[in-house]
């Protein structure tokens, strides 16, 4: 075995991905897919810093009435947001704040990848000046 295929290997014996059943990895897709709605991910963003009713959401995010309800029905049902009601109103809040850890883990990879895509760029751009 060659070392490239050891690495793999490796990674595939860590991944606890590979480890999952295929009903497992369904429900892992599913709740990434959750998260793969921009919308969804304002108002996830918007419940970082405590409960929120509709109106606040509503106010705070610039979507319609109908769309944040919609949306947080989604995440409700994906188990990403709970909701309590306090007299008349809803709240929700975040279920489980991991989520922000791989938000912060996505958005900071994608920084990364963008950083060195313009490092590069700008390296194609200068070395196109010098041959020009």
């Amino acid at each position: 075995m060659n070392q490239q295929s050891s690495v793999v290997g490796d990674c595939e014996d860590d991944c606890m991905l590979s480890k999952l059943s295929p009903a497992a990895l369904q429900l892992v897709a599913e709740f990434f897919k959750v998260l793969s709605e921009s919308s969804r991910l304002q108002i996830v963003c918007r419940l970082r810093n405590g409960p929120k009713n509709v109106s606040e959401i509503i106010e705070l995010t610039g979507l319609g009435q109908a769309n944040v309800s919609k949306h947080l029905k989604i995440l409700a049902q994906a188990g990403v947001v709970t909701r309590e009601q306090q007299g008349v109103c809803v709240f929700y809040q975040i279920a489980n704040p991991f989520v922000f850890d791989l938000c912060e883990l996505v958005c900071n990879s994608l920084a990364q990848q963008i950083q060195q895509q313009t490092a590069h760029q700008a390296a194609l751009d200068e070395f196109r000046q010098t041959i020009s």
